[in-house]
């Protein structure tokens, strides 16, 4: 694996395109990520993190615009999307068309979980032409309470702690927040919280509660 910086977000890019996997820094934590419709790329990510096939990887937009092209957005998820996207939230979202869908297995069907990240994580995502599937960059080990990688060094030892191949980690500094994305069910008219992380659960309830 290979250390490069921000401003060489191209290279992470053109590797996710040919099959690889690359590891991108946000606020919350490192994120290992892979082209959403490479199985072969997302099942090197479940075996290396000995992380359950039955846990979808999230799919990360390229764009607001694209929540509503290929997701089924109520007006809670409407309101959600408007108040905290891009940010530290995650959707889970049923998918318009189930043909589409099965293209993209890792992420989930008939339901994904979808976000809008506001930093090199979105734009990777923007700028890609394949769709991107991401998870943390740690092991999926209940043992280890450390939690995922908050910085270039720890994603390092992960990388050689679980063998993956990885072409390249954009070294951007220490992710300050350690914390999980908020989860909110958006697949039926009532949402509801189903992770509680960044985004303070008050915050979500308010929004929620201003369509209901």
């Amino acid at each position: 694996m290979k250390l490069i910086r921000p401003d060489e977000l191209p290279l992470a890019i053109e590797a996710l395109e040919a099959g690889e996997l690359v590891i991108v820094p946000t606020r919350r934590w490192y994120m290992i990520c892979a082209n959403a419709r490479d199985h072969d790329a997302c099942a090197r990510i479940y075996t290396g993190k000995g992380r359950p096939r039955a846990k979808s990887l999230a799919f990360i937009l390229p764009s607001l615009v694209a929540a509503d092209e290929l997701f089924i957005m109520t007006p809670a998820a409407i309101q959600l999307a408007t108040a905290f996207w891009p940010g530290d939230l995650a959707m889970i979202l049923r998918w318009r068309d189930s043909e589409f869908a099965e293209q993209h297995q890792p992420v989930g069907v008939p339901n994904a979980l979808v976000t809008l990240d506001p930093g090199l994580l979105g734009q990777l995502a923007g700028r890609s032409r394949v769709p991107i599937a991401a998870t943390t960059a740690n092991l999926s080990d209940p043992t280890k309470t450390l939690g995922p990688a908050i910085t270039a060094a720890e994603v390092e030892g992960f990388v050689a702690e679980s063998e993956l191949s990885v072409a390249y980690c954009i070294d951007g500094g220490i992710s300050p927040l350690g914390n999980h994305l908020t989860i909110v069910d958006c697949t039926e008219p009532q949402a509801k919280i189903t992770r509680s992380g960044v985004v303070h659960d008050r915050a979500v309830n308010a929004a929620i509660a201003a369509v209901s």
